[in-house]
C-alpha cells in the first residue's frame, strides 16, 4: 500500500495532539490530551516531560485507531513544539533529571540581569537576534545545571542531554538513538549563531554551557531517524518550533507575509526572506525555517506572553466563566469595554516592551464595570498587544502589514477577530485549515519524504475561510489605542 498520509505531533504548552493529514493537506484524524501545569512558586512554571511523552504515545495511538490506520500508512511524521521549554535527561536511563522549565517561567530573571551588566540587554543580539530575557532556553539550562545538585558535573562528563521538547520527543521516538534539534528551535536557545547556524563557542562560554549536553542542529526538513514503538518504522522528517510551523502552515513563504497565532500566548511572525533583519523596535530575529540544504529563511517575531491564558485566568482564578468558550457571549453582553483596560503582564511584558518589572493591572474601573466588561477587556487585550507588535514590525522591516493571517485556538472568537481588524485597520484572514501549526510540521516532513515536490505545492493548498475587514472609524481606533498605551505605562515598575 502506498503511504499517503503524513502525521504531525503538535506538542503545545497545555496539551499534546497528533494529527494525520492527507496529501492535500486536509485533516484525516486528530487526538488530543492535556498535561499538568506545575507552579511551585510565583513566576515558576514547570512540566513533567515524562507525562508529555506518555501523552504523545497515547494520542498517536488514538488518532491512528480512529481511522484504522497503521504506522505503515504514514509516509513520515513531523514534530512541532512549544519552543523554549527546557528538558534535561539522563542519557543512560532516558529519564528527566528535573521537571521541564516552561517558556513562561521567570526564575532566571536575575541571571538575565547579571549578564546584561556587561554590554546591556542587547549584548548578544547581533549574533542571536535575541535580547537577554527569561524567555529563552539557554538561561533555563544554565539555571538547572547550577541549581540541581550534581547536574553540572554530570553534564560536563557527558552523562546528560539537553533539549527543547522536539529533542525530547525524537530521543524517545528513536529509543535514545537520535539527539537532534532543528534550526528554528536552536535559534531560541540564545546559544546559536544566526549566521553560522551552529552552537557558538563564545555564547557557550558566556552562559557556561558544556557542549557535551547539546543536540546536533539539523534543518527543519530532513530525515533525522526512523521511529520505534508506537510509530514503528516511520521516518521522522520534520521539526519546526510551533510559531515557525504556523508560518509554514499559513504558506507565508514570501518576504513581508505575516501570520499571528492566538494561543496561550500570541505570536506574530513576518517572513523576511534570506536576510537577517535586526530589530530596533523590540522584536526578535529568528530562523523561520530551513528546508533540506536550501538557504535558511529568517523572520521578525513579536511574542506576547498572555493571550488565551487570560481567558483561562478568568475561568480558573476568577470563576466568571465556566468554560473558555463562554467568554465571547459574556463579552457581547455589553456594548463596549466600559473604559476598562486589562494589561495581562502576569510574567512581565514581552515584545515590544521587554519589561520584566511589569505586572498585570486592570485600569479604568468604575462602579459601572461588570463581568461583561472584564470579558471584553480580556479579549481586547490580545488585539491591543497584537497591534503593539505589528507597529514594531512595520518600523523594523519598512513593510506595511497589508493582511494578517490568523490561526490558533482563539480564531473561532468572532468578536475578537473583528476587533482585531478594527484596531489594526488591516484585514484579518482565517484559513480553511485552522490547524496551521500541525500542518506546518506535516509540510516539513512531507517535503523531506517526497510527498510534495516543492513549496509551490504547499502554497497552492492555502485557502481563506473567512475575512474580517476593519470597520471602526479612525478617531475611535486612535482613542482606544491611546487608552491602552496609558494602561501599559501604569503596569511598569511593579516588580523589582
Amino acid at each position: 500500500m502506498t503511504r499517503q498520509y503524513i502525521g504531525a505531533i503538535d506538542q503545545g504548552t497545555t496539551s499534546t495532539r497528533f494529527i494525520v493529514f492527507d496529501a492535500d493537506g486536509h485533516i484525516v484524524s486528530v487526538a488530543q490530551q492535556e498535561h499538568r501545569q506545575i507552579f511551585p512558586q510565583p513566576g515558576w512554571v514547570e512540566h513533567d516531560a515524562g507525562e508529555i511523552w506518555t501523552a504523545a504515545q497515547a494520542v498517536i495511538a488514538k488518532a491512528l485507531a480512529q481511522k484504522g490506520l497503521k504506522p505503515a500508512d504514514l509516509a513520515a511524521v513531523g514534530i512541532t513544539n512549544q519552543r523554549e521549554t527546557t528538558v534535561v535527561w539522563d542519557r543512560k536511563t532516558g529519564q528527566p533529571v528535573a521537571n521541564a522549565l516552561v517558556w513562561q517561567d521567570t526564575r532566571v530573571d536575575g541571571l538575565a540581569r547579571d549578564l546584561a551588566r556587561d554590554g546591556g540587554a542587547d549584548r548578544f543580539r547581533d549574533k542571536t537576534g535575541l535580547p537577554l530575557a527569561s524567555y529563552f532556553s539557554g538561561l533555563k539550562l544554565k539555571w538547572l545545571l547550577d541549581n540541581v545538585e550534581g547536574l553540572r558535573a554530570r553534564a560536563e562528563r557527558g552523562e546528560l542531554a539537553f533539549g527543547t521538547i522536539d529533542s525530547w520527543l525524537v530521543w524517545n521516538l528513536t529509543s535514545g538513538s537520535v539527539h537532534v534539534t532543528d534550526v528554528t528551535n536552536a535559534s531560541r536557545t540564545q546559544l546559536m549563531s544566526l549566521e553560522t547556524l551552529e552552537w557558538d563557542d563564545d555564547l557557550l562560554e558566556a552562559f557556561t554551557i558544556p557542549r557535551a549536553v547539546l543536540p546536533q542542529i539539523a534543518s527543519s526538513s530532513e530525515v533525522y531517524g526512523v521511529a520505534t514503538g508506537v510509530l514503528e518504522g516511520v521516518k521522522i522528517a520534520g521539526i519546526l518550533g510551533d510559531q515557525q510551523a504556523a508560518l509554514v502552515g499559513q504558506a507565508c513563504f514570501r518576504p513581508g507575509e505575516v501570520k499571528n497565532t492566538y494561543g496561550t500566548g500570541c505570536f506574530m511572525l513576518m517572513n523576511t526572506g534570506e536576510r537577517i533583519t535586526q530589530s530596533k523596535a523590540g522584536l526578535l530575529t529568528t530562523v523561520a525555517y530551513r528546508f533540506g540544504t536550501s538557504a535558511p529563511c529568517y523572520a521578525l517575531e513579536g511574542s506576547v506572553a498572555i493571550a488565551g491564558a487570560l481567558v483561562q485566568w478568568l475561568r480558573d482564578n476568577l470563576g466568571i466563566i465556566k468554560s473558555s468558550g463562554e467568554v465571547e457571549a459574556l463579552a457581547r453582553s455589553v456594548d463596549d469595554n466600559g473604559d476598562v483596560y486589562f494589561v495581562p503582564a502576569f510574567s512581565g511584558l514581552y515584545a515590544p516592551y521587554w519589561r520584566a518589572d511589569a505586572r498585570g493591572i486592570v485600569a479604568g474601573l468604575t462602579r459601572y464595570a461588570r463581568a461583561g466588561h472584564f470579558a471584553r477587556a480580556a479579549l481586547e487585550a490580545t488585539a491591543y498587544q497584537t497591534r503593539d507588535v505589528a507597529e514594531a514590525m512595520q518600523a523594523d522591516s519598512g513593510i506595511a502589514v497589508k493582511e494578517l493571517r490568523a490561526d490558533g485556538g482563539m480564531i473561532g472568537n468572532e468578536l475578537l477577530m473583528q476587533f482585531q481588524a478594527d484596531i489594526l485597520g488591516t484585514p484579518v484572514v482565517r484559513p480553511e485549515v485552522a490547524e496551521t501549526t500541525a500542518l506546518g510540521a506535516a509540510y516539513a516532513a512531507g517535503l523531506a519524504a517526497g510527498v510534495w515536490p516543492g513549496m509551490e505545492d504547499l502554497h497552492a493548498h492555502w485557502k481563506a475561510a473567512k475575512r474580517w475587514e476593519p470597520a471602526m472609524p479612525e478617531a475611535q481606533r486612535a482613542g482606544y489605542y491611546a487608552c491602552w498605551k496609558k494602561a501599559v505605562d501604569h503596569s511598569f515598575g511593579w516588580a523589582v
